[in-house]
């Protein structure tokens, strides 16, 4: 087993020291929902029915609704445009002891296995640090990488790719 989580951490390692591909101006995915907000179309994942998202007004609930952040290329930067997102995710942390949440990090399939997972992690290390900064436990908060290994649309295309990089807020682990 120790040797098994040791080549784990090595080839992890090794994948972090490879070169990043090169830079390509992207944009956020197109939001296909019709919701005018770039969020999965799906009802978000983690609360149960019937339990409260924590939100106070009408724009807070709507910020804690949104379950996703979206990354460019190769990056694990935030985007300005998800603050109010991550600060009312955060309040809702700060504002309930007893409530945690997953950060599930993800890539698009572009690199090798080894860099993609060390990215995802990067990615949801990243909004981990955001939401401590504005109150959340660090006991509350979970990481956890799938690199490229699932997708949140299938495709070889900029489409597929730009909805791939993100990484999904899931309450309750």
């Amino acid at each position: 087993m120790r040797k098994i989580l040791m080549l784990v951490l090595l080839s992890a390692t090794l994948g972090l020291a490879g070169c990043p591909k090169d830079k390509v101006e992207e944009t956020p995915p197109a939001d296909t929902s019709g919701t005018g907000t770039q969020e999965q179309a799906e009802e978000p994942r983690g609360l149960e029915e019937g339990q409260q998202l924590g939100g106070q007004s009408e724009a807070e609930r709507a910020a804690l609704a949104q379950r996703v952040i979206y990354f460019d290329f190769d990056s694990y930067e935030i985007s300005s445009q998800y603050s109010n997102m991550i600060t009312a995710h955060a309040r809702n942390l700060a504002g309930s002891n007893p409530m945690k949440l997953r950060l599930e990090g993800h890539t698009d399939e572009r690199g090798s296995r080894e860099y993609n997972i060390g990215l995802g992690e990067r990615r949801a290390q990243a909004v981990r640090r955001a939401l401590m900064l504005q109150g959340a436990g660090d006991g509350q908060i979970v990481t956890v990488s799938y690199g490229e290994e699932r997708p949140a649309q299938a495709g070889s295309e900029e489409a597929a790719w730009a909805k791939n990089r993100r990484v999904e807020i899931v309450y309750g682990n």
